[in-house]
């Protein structure tokens, strides 16, 4: 599922294409046609993104609400001479109208959404209200997700997950951010420091908007990078990860084998000694890791 930097891209991309200019909406595939004959001719205001969660505005106070799910997708063509036909199960299809704007003739296919929803302002602010801080939104609070996390005896990595505490870290980020801070996934959130959750907090804010400058997701720190050590270069849609997807393979850091292992359906990842199991220091031995080592989806 794509994580909060590539919806923020995506309202970027979409803003820079489509905002102040009237747009014909349609829905190839159909199952959007009722709310796209309504926009159609319509105003595009802007884009905007809170987590996992975009929002289209059109004038009149509308705003199409997406999410983009597991293999959803958006594709935004800017400058183009020829708008083709539409391929595939377009849900959702915006081409500017006219050509007397300098940016050139654009236009946006949505495919695969879980969700695409013509919804008002009141609607809009009842999703944001459900959702956790954004580190990619500048009035995000994370005090909130702090009060969240220091309350609560779940995972840390359960924590980071539930969009309701956290908006728009997914798999990879969770992974990564506790690895740089040395928190295995399995600590319980309310064993953390709050200058542990500021440090975080600030990694995420970092990484993340380099992520949506980037368009690629890369964790690894410069003494790390494949240059820097003379090892292979990933080959993946990520770019550079210390424990994502490197089950068994040696950490980066220190040697250890690489973990995995499932937490609420979920697969975690960590190296077992640079992210030592968490002992408290209220009793004698920690609890044991529950997560399996097998069967979970990336």
């Amino acid at each position: 599922m794509p994580e909060g930097h590539t919806l923020r891209r995506l309202a970027d991309d979409l803003g820079a294409a489509f905002a102040g200019r009237v747009v014909r909406v349609s829905s190839p595939q159909g199952r959007f046609s009722a709310d796209a004959e309504q926009l159609d001719g319509s105003r595009v205001l802007g884009a905007d993104s809170a987590g996992k969660h975009l929002f289209v505005e059109f004038d009149g106070e509308r705003f199409v609400h997406v999410h983009l799910g597991l293999i959803g997708s958006f594709d935004v063509h800017a400058g183009v001479e020829h708008v083709p036909d539409p391929v595939g199960q377009v849900r959702l299809r915006l081409v500017t109208a006219g050509s007397d704007d300098p940016r050139g003739t654009s236009y946006a296919d949505l495919r695969g959404a879980i969700l695409c929803d013509l919804v008002g302002p009141a609607r809009r602010t009842e999703i944001l209200g459900r959702l956790g801080p954004d580190p990619l939104r500048p009035d995000a609070d994370p005090g909130l997700a702090w009060r969240r996390i220091s309350r609560s005896h779940r995972a840390i990595g359960d924590l980071l997950m539930d969009q309701k505490v956290l908006a728009g870290v997914g798999n990879v980020y969770r992974a990564e951010v506790l690895f740089r801070h040395r928190i295995h996934p399995l600590r319980p959130g309310n064993t953390l420091r709050i200058g542990q959750w500021r440090a975080m907090w600030a990694d995420l804010v970092e990484l993340m908007g380099e992520g949506v400058r980037s368009g690629r997701i890369d964790t690894v720190r410069p003494e790390h990078t494949p240059e820097a050590m003379g090892r292979p270069p990933r080959k993946d849609d990520h770019g550079g990860d210390y424990v994502y997807r490197r089950t068994a393979m040696p950490c980066l850091v220190c040697g250890s084998t690489v973990r995995t292992g499932e937490l609420v359906g979920r697969n975690i990842f960590w190296c077992p000694r640079c992210q030592p199991t968490f002992r408290s220091r209220a009793v004698e031995s920690s609890p044991k890791d529950t997560a399996t080592s097998r069967g979970a989806r990336p």
